[in-house]
């Protein structure tokens, strides 16, 4: 009996550990791959596309919220970056990818009112349905996606972190998104193409 109880417990082991390493493994865009548009609801209500922008060079796709910690310190260096590159022809275009039914923080009426408060200068929508989030890959809050417009489509040059210090913005080493922008800019190479993302996990429904 004692064997069987170690038998029995070793198999459901093995099959936790399956399914674990089943849904942990990362889906979504890679650097060079074609990123689909999509329609999502602004915090204005209008609905915003990647095709609305028909002079912009490229995008800086950020999934971020306004509940977690991390993209709370990172609020007015995404301001900054929109500031820095809109005009050049890479605006911001944050996406909030939270459920709010899990997250009430992170409610339409709630993003409206950080964005007022914060002064946002960028599209801040709402990934209604999660359906956007998980076609990139997208797992944390920040998460950042630069994409390149070409005649092929909006082309993926980079993923992963805004910088190096998501605590103090005054300690940073390495921009990461500053320095892909640039180097697109300047018809360079991004210098370093992936980062790992810090961050929340992007909150969802649990599915029984």
């Amino acid at each position: 009996m004692k064997f069987l109880k170690i038998v029995s417990v070793f198999a459901i082991v093995m099959v936790v550990s399956a399914f674990s390493v089943n849904t942990t493994v990362s889906s979504g865009y890679d650097i060079g791959d074609i990123a689909s548009d999509f329609s999502l609801e602004n915090i204005d209500g209008n609905m915003v596309s990647l095709t609305n922008y028909t002079d912009a060079k490229g995008f800086i796709v950020i999934f971020t919220c306004n509940t977690c910690p991390y993209a709370v310190k990172y609020e007015d260096r995404i301001i900054a970056l929109d500031k820095k590159y809109a005009s050049k022809g890479y605006p911001v275009i944050a996406i909030q990818p939270n459920d709010p039914d899990v997250q009430p923080g992170d409610s339409m009426d709630a993003m409206r009112a950080r964005a007022a408060s914060k002064g946002f200068t960028f599209p801040y929508l709402m990934d209604d349905g999660q359906k956007i989030y998980p076609q990139y890959g997208a797992s944390k809050t920040p998460h950042v996606y630069i994409l390149e417009k070409t005649n092929e489509g909006n082309v993926v040059k980079y993923i992963g972190a805004i910088d190096d210090n998501y605590q103090d913005a005054s300690a940073v080493n390495v921009k990461y998104a500053e320095n892909a922008v640039d180097a697109l800019l300047e018809g360079n190479d991004v210098p370093e193409t992936k980062t790992r993302a810090i961050g929340c996990s992007i909150k969802v429904k649990k599915k029984y």
